[in-house]
C-alpha cells in the first residue's frame, strides 16, 4: 500500500537508485578469487547522465559492497555513493540535509522488500518490472523494464518528460533558463562522454 500521494514528477530534485536488482539485474557474479561482477546497462547510464544535466542529483544506496559499483558511479560522475548501507532512510535524511533537499523532493526506485522502508520515505517511489510484489504494490509507478535492462533510463526519461513540462521559475526573465535548463559543464570531467 502506497504511503502518501505521489510527488509531481517536475518537483523532484534527487533521484536515490538501488544497484543490485535495478543498476543490475540482480545476479552476483563471482570470480575464482571471490570477486563480484555485476553488469551495468547503458541505457541507464545514459539517462542518468541526461537527468543529472538537467538539475537533478543522483544518488546510488547498495546494501553491498563492490568495487566494481564504485567504477562505474565513478565513471557516470554519481558524486553520492552510499555502499554497505544498512539503514537507507538514514543515508538519504543525511544526504538531503546536506544538499537542503526536503526528502519529499526526492524519488527512488527499488526492487526488493528491504527497500520498503525508503520507498515511504521519499516522494515518488518507483519498482523495477521483476521487483517482489509487495514492492511493486507500494510503488506509485512500475517500469516496464527489468532492474540492470533499462528500468532505470525509464524513469530518467519519465522525470525528463515531466521537467521539459514544468513552467519557468516565478520571476525568471523572458528567456532566462528555467530549473529545467541543463545544468553548466562544471561537473564534467575527462569521462564526461561515458554512458
Amino acid at each position: 500500500m502506497k504511503a502518501r500521494r505521489a510527488r509531481p514528477l517536475n518537483k523532484i530534485k534527487l533521484l536515490v537508485l538501488d544497484v543490485d536488482g535495478v543498476l543490475t539485474d540482480g545476479r552476483l557474479y563471482f570470480s575464482a578469487r571471490g570477486e563480484s561482477l555485476k553488469v551495468f546497462d547503458v541505457h541507464d547510464g545514459h539517462g542518468i547522465k541526461l537527468l543529472m544535466g538537467s538539475g537533478v542529483e543522483v544518488a546510488a544506496f547498495s546494501g553491498r559492497r563492490a568495487s566494481a559499483v564504485t567504477a562505474r558511479m565513478r565513471e557516470l560522475n554519481i558524486a553520492y555513493l552510499v555502499q554497505g548501507c544498512k539503514d537507507k532512510v538514514a543515508a538519504l535524511q543525511t544526504l538531503t540535509t546536506r544538499l537542503k533537499i526536503d526528502p519529499l523532493e526526492c524519488a527512488c526506485i527499488v526492487d526488493d522488500t528491504p527497500d520498503l522502508p525508503l520507498m515511504s520515505a521519499v516522494g515518488f517511489a518507483a519498482a523495477v518490472a521483476d521487483a517482489h510484489p509487495l514492492v511493486k504494490a507500494a510503488a506509485h509507478w512500475v517500469s516496464a523494464a527489468p532492474g540492470g535492462r533499462g528500468a532505470v533510463r525509464e524513469l530518467c526519461d519519465k522525470l525528463l518528460r515531466a521537467r521539459a513540462l514544468a513552467p519557468p521559475r516565478a520571476g525568471a526573465p523572458s528567456g532566462a533558463p528555467s530549473r529545467a535548463s541543463p545544468r553548466a559543464p562544471s561537473r564534467a570531467s575527462p569521462r564526461a562522454g561515458a554512458r
